[in-house]
């Protein structure tokens, strides 16, 4: 399982028509093939500057890969990213078996 999140601050102010029209483009992401788990996520301390997080989860390397080469994920990315986001931090994680977790 991978999972890939991206935190960020919008250049818009909450509750603006700008961020809806952003959060509605990023939500179309949810539909492609191999996306499993899409949650947008905002935040509730003050430990960061990111406003807004999305995590979303592949079953392999494979599913990972063909996220990011979709052309639908290429277009929001030229598209809104650039317009929309004002800072960003990504990060990529499998999970890691280190040690026995009970349940």
């Amino acid at each position: 399982m991978i999972t890939h999140s991206l935190f960020f601050r919008l250049k818009y102010p909450i509750g603006s028509p700008e961020e809806h029209t952003f959060f509605n483009a990023l939500a179309k992401l949810s539909t492609i093939s191999g996306v499993e788990n899409f949650t947008i996520l905002k935040q509730i301390s003050q430990k960061n500057e990111f406003d807004y997080g999305l995590n979303i989860e592949f079953e392999n390397q494979e599913a990972f890969q063909t996220f990011h080469q979709n052309p639908h994920h290429a277009l929001f990315f030229k598209i809104y990213w650039p317009d929309f986001v004002e800072d960003c931090m990504e990060l990529d994680f499998e999970k890691a078996d280190l040690v026995d977790i009970p349940n």
